[in-house]
């Protein structure tokens, strides 16, 4: 469930109309709801009621990093998933307390160790050998010493896109299954590193939950046999993942509901705290890209219609070739078929080929649903387009918490030698 709905014939974002944040901030914007993002958090704290214990939600920091976003998760008791020492300083901004966020990433940096370390943050999750060994000399040279899950890779098809698949022996991602129990052995032996649970995470966007039980249930096998080896296991981190609907005309994914059900069965006697790292099931559907029709363009074979908005600001559909739910704000009578497009000079800039959509003339407005994740944080300035801002509903007020940038800052980040 989203609160981006018609009132009175318009789109509003909960008690906004769309139009009056266009005429407030101009378009192209992100809108997120804050109503939607509370919601959301909650609806997935619900669904993992019946574990043995209380878990750890940690947003993946990477779906959306808007410090002011991380801010309202936290206030509604997630911590935070990060890749990067960026995106820890980001959920530390936040307020979000350092014994709630967890480094995961598969290529840390010695300096990344040591901030995660200096923070005293809750958790850094392994992804091979040489990143234990390297965290094991970073801890010692500290004085400190550092709680690790070891990141299994369970080689589980995760049946989603390829490049969003991160379970599979051929994946980057973790520790192949037969190596862990040396690995984990290795690592209580380790000056400077406590051994702490594994983790797992096969893919994002995942419409079954066949696959997610198939990996934990190696996991629960895992956890088994490291402890009949004398080793302590007190967490597992079970990762995200779960699918949101994007295209409203295809069936709903599995519902949290049914997510936590599954997760307390096949967890149960365990004797862990289970951790979690939802990203897009939090703020997938919680935020749009805003646009304007710069134009409607009849070509050869097809119709066009050309928004400000462009792949450098919503770069999804040309990166996965995914869908969009594409609305117009004030929606006509009537249908047209139009291929939607940005002004960006590539081919590959467009949202939407043959698209069933309401008529839309210049100067309309257009909704790109289903924004608030992967959208902001992944845009770019090709074409020396400035970055987009990103604005904040909650009820009938809207705060903009990311201005957009101007091309003098941009200009601003470039230097140029004095032999030129």
């Amino acid at each position: 469930m989203d609160f981006f709905e018609l009132k009175g014939g318009e789109m509003h974002a909960e008690g906004v109309a769309l139009s009056a944040i266009a005429r407030d901030v101009g378009t192209p914007a992100y809108i997120y709801s804050a109503a939607t993002l509370r919601r959301h958090a909650q609806v997935f704290r619900q669904a993992l009621a019946g574990l043995d214990q209380p878990p750890l939600v940690a947003f993946a920091v990477k779906a959306n990093p808007n410090v002011a976003v991380l801010k309202l998760l936290g206030q509604e008791g997630l911590g935070a998933d990060v890749v990067s020492v960026g995106e820890m300083r980001r959920a530390l901004a936040a307020g979000i307390p350092a014994d709630r966020i967890v480094f995961s990433g598969v290529g840390k940096t010695s300096d990344e160790m040591q901030a995660a370390l200096a923070a005293g943050i809750l958790q850094l999750n392994v992804e091979s050998e040489g990143e234990l060994r390297r965290l094991s000399a970073v801890a010692s040279a500290l004085g400190k010493t550092a709680d690790i899950a070891i990141r299994v890779n369970p080689d589980v098809d995760a049946r989603t896109l390829a490049k969003i698949s991160t379970g599979k022996a051929e994946n980057k991602f973790g520790v192949p299954l037969d190596r862990i129990e040396a690995l984990y052995a290795e690592a209580a032996a380790l000056p400077g590193i406590r051994p702490v649970g594994i983790a797992a995470h096969i893919g994002s966007q995942l419409f079954d939950l066949a696959p997610l039980e198939a990996a934990y249930v190696k996991l629960g096998e895992l956890v088994s046999r490291l402890r009949a080896a004398g080793l302590t296991v007190t967490r597992v981190d079970l990762g995200g993942g779960l699918g949101i609907p994007y295209d409203p005309k295809l069936p709903p994914p599995p519902s949290p509901a049914d997510y936590g059900a599954m997760v307390a069965r096949v967890t149960k006697g365990w004797g862990v705290q289970l951790m979690f790292e939802p990203g897009r099931l939090i703020a997938g559907n919680a935020g749009v890209l805003l646009a304007e029709v710069i134009t409607v363009k009849t070509g050869a074979t097809k119709s066009f219609v050309v928004l400000d908005a462009a792949m450098n600001d919503l770069i999804r559909p040309t990166l996965y070739g995914v869908y969009h739910d594409i609305r117009a704000v004030r929606p006509r009578p009537g249908e047209m078929v139009a291929t939607i497009v940005g002004p960006v000079c590539e081919t590959g800039d467009m949202f939407a080929e043959d698209r069933a959509i309401t008529p839309v003339h210049e100067g309309d407005l257009i909704c790109l649903m289903t924004a608030g994740a992967y959208g902001a944080t992944m845009a770019s300035t090709y074409n020396s387009r400035p970055l987009v801002p990103e604005v904040l509903v909650d009820g009938d007020r809207h705060f903009v918490i990311r201005k957009r940038q101007t091309i003098e800052e941009m200009l601003e980040l470039d230097r140029v030698p004095d032999w030129l």
